[in-house]
């Protein structure tokens, strides 16, 4: 089987990008898969990309910068997604063209524009994947109308956490459209795990408002002062810096915390701390708290939409507090920070409990969703809402590929019973 994902720069830095890659080598164990990257800006991919899988540019920045049709808006790509701007009538053409030739068996689009260009410029044999990296609620009104127009063409829609599902299902009403959770995967860790005695915590993510590292250096100002041994390193680049950096000079913890520019992989980061920490005002998933947890590292983080709640089970291998409360996060911090065998013990459950994001269940549940979605647009049928419904459906019709859905069918039966056990 060949599988496509089709994304917006497969050179920047962000989750979307990590969690494509992350997908996109483990599927390579046993398919032949590609990325489509439809922007570059430079020579080689920030992140480590397996060579089994094939990385394909549409539109070299350094080159086409200012090619004529790049001067154009587009017209496909939607004008109420956030990333407009950098599309043009080239982007409109190029992933059109890329689309029109693919000899994929299924087409993964990785953020709503490019769930468009799938949904209308696919042809009809492919399989059409969407994916939402952010959530529903995150979308304007308007660009909502435009997806529920569009992802009705859609076979799957996958959501990073079963909120957003739920929210896509009870709102975006898409007939004969799979919408399912499908978590981000975090690879196997190659080092061994953090044993809970360094003095050190972690954070990483860009430094943007929205990730509240102001709040995180206030908060932590306080566990300072009464552990003035204790570190804080975050990872990340981004606009707040040089306003961050003034914070800690101001609040003199110029000796205790530090930022440390970008790390990636960041594994190696991870298991020299003891605690991890998250502070958004909102998180369509948090990668960073499920690369922590997997290093042994138990996470406070802020209780934001959707993903920490749906990650960390509080107070067993990590806590979450109130978006915005500084002293509910110096609080629990603290915590963690005075009692060394309770850390240790939530470090050891952090491990157990995020191997559900390990990619072997995540990879299963994304090659059953693409089994039954090519299954489904080779017999003409809508996909239906479970598998035990498909496999009924496609055993009664008798269609001529019965056979090849049937398989498929048979396989995403055994994974329902195995959920079941």
């Amino acid at each position: 089987m060949k599988i496509s994902f089709l994304i917006h720069n497969a050179y920047g830095i962000g989750g979307t990008i990590t969690t494509t890659f992350n997908l996109a080598q483990a599927l390579a164990e046993r398919h032949e898969v590609e990325i489509v990257s439809v922007l570059r800006h430079r020579e080689r991919p920030n992140f480590a990309l397996d060579p089994r899988v094939l990385l394909r540019p549409l539109v070299d920045l350094r080159k086409e910068k200012n090619h004529p049709l790049h001067q154009r808006p587009a017209k496909v790509f939607p004008a109420a997604e956030y990333r407009y701007r950098q599309y043009s009538e080239l982007t409109d053409q190029r992933i059109g063209e890329s689309l029109a030739a693919t000899d994929a068996d299924v087409v993964i689009g990785t953020r709503p524009g490019l769930n468009v260009h799938l949904a209308v410029q696919a042809p009809q044999r492919v399989a059409r994947v969407g994916q939402e990296h952010l959530t529903l609620d995150n979308h304007s009104p308007r660009l909502r109308t435009e997806l529920r127009r569009a992802y009705r063409r859609l076979d799957v829609l996958t959501t990073v956490t079963e909120a957003d599902a739920a929210a896509y299902r009870r709102k975006m009403r898409l007939p004969g459209v799979r919408v399912e959770a499908l978590p981000n995967s975090v690879p196997d860790p190659l080092l061994p795990a953090a044993d809970g005695t360094a003095k050190v915590v972690v954070a990483a993510g860009r430094l943007v408002p929205v990730k509240r590292y102001d709040l995180l250096i206030e908060a932590f100002a306080l566990v300072a002062a009464e552990h003035p041994d204790w570190r804080l390193r975050i990872y990340g680049k981004g606009e707040e810096h040089a306003r961050l950096q003034r914070l800690i000079h101001d609040l003199g913890l110029y000796e205790n915390a530090f930022l440390m520019g970008a790390a990636a992989p960041m594994e190696a980061e991870w298991v020299k701390g003891s605690i991890g920490v998250a502070t958004s005002n909102f998180e369509p998933f948090g990668m960073t708290i499920v690369e922590a947890m997997r290093c042994g590292l138990p996470v406070v983080s802020t209780d934001c939409p959707h993903g920490p709640g749906e990650i960390i089970e509080d107070g067993v291998d990590g806590r979450l507090v109130p978006v915005g409360d500084r002293d509910a996060l110096a609080a629990a911090l603290l915590e963690l920070v005075r009692d060394h065998e309770r850390r240790r013990l939530m470090g050891r459950q952090a491990i157990e409990n995020a191997r559900r994001f390990a990619p072997g269940p995540v990879v299963r549940q994304a090659e059953r969703l693409i089994d039954e979605a090519i299954a489904a647009r080779a017999t003409g049928r809508p996909l239906a809402p479970d598998g035990t419904r498909m496999h009924q459906t496609l055993i009664s019709q008798g269609f001529a590929v019965r056979d090849a859905a049937h398989a498929a069918a048979g396989r995403a039966l055994r994974t329902i019973r195995k959920g079941r056990r």
